[in-house]
């Protein structure tokens, strides 16, 4: 391997999952599957279609501890980039999101009856879910959109990534919330697994989303940003 948690083109694809669990998720939201053999990142890469360098900013950029941005504009292309934030969208509001609240409405019937609170819990969540469904929507629906004009040398004078960037706060906060009720309120009996296994997805989740966001804040708001600066001087 090139160092701990750096990874180049030249290094296996597996080496990649062996030395970070949590890149699998970034491997699957680039639409690569398993089944990588001894092939290169670079091997993988070009036989799935998929940019190599924006491949390879994105894990070095969330292999980083503390999010170390180490690469130039050139070295992301939109279009891999919003595919990848694309299909980010759709595991979390089409599969995470759903089986946590499966997973919730279990542990709360674990308790029995008239359990106190459920109404609350399941309230949080999907008021928490209603925010996180907005905002990916705008993103995919306004966002996206914007940045794939700028690609093709088109600029609408009426929108520019800024607007985005001040509308983009923190989905999280509700989520965090609710994590507390549970801890502080869950009327527990006998053991917790079910709200021990609830617990763990939200937290994994939470994780998930913050690391989402700061892909969006630092790789993808700079990249656009050069695009539009390109197409004023031109």
């Amino acid at each position: 391997m090139s160092s701990p948690q750096k990874f180049s083109e030249n290094d296996k694809m597996s080496d990649l999952i062996n030395e970070n669990h949590s890149l699998l998720l970034v491997i699957s939201r680039f639409g690569l599957s398993l089944g990588f053999g001894n092939h290169t990142v670079k091997e993988v890469c070009e036989s799935n279609n998929i940019d190599c360098k924006t491949f390879l900013v994105v894990v070095n950029f969330l292999s980083e501890a503390n999010f170390e941005v180490d690469h130039n504009a050139d070295d992301i292309s939109v279009v891999s980039i919003i595919q990848y934030l694309k299909n980010a969208h759709a595991y979390f509001l089409d599969f995470k999101l759903p089986i946590i609240r499966k997973k919730l409405i279990d542990a709360v019937k674990s308790q029995g009856e008239n359990i106190p609170y459920e109404s609350i819990f399941l309230k949080f969540f999907d008021e928490y879910v209603m925010e996180v469904t907005k905002h990916m929507e705008y993103e995919n629906k306004v966002v996206f959109p914007y940045a794939l004009k700028l690609v093709n040398g088109k600029r609408d004078s009426r929108y520019s990534i800024s607007v985005f960037q001040g509308r983009h706060n923190e989905i999280d906060s509700k989520l965090i919330e609710l994590k507390n009720i549970l801890i502080k309120y869950y009327p527990a009996k006998g053991n917790n697994y079910f709200l021990t296994e609830v617990l763990f997805d939200i937290l994994s989740c939470e994780i998930d989303l913050a690391s989402h966001n700061q892909v969006e804040d630092y790789l993808f708001v700079p990249t656009v940003e050069a695009l539009e600066h390109q197409s004023k001087t031109k």
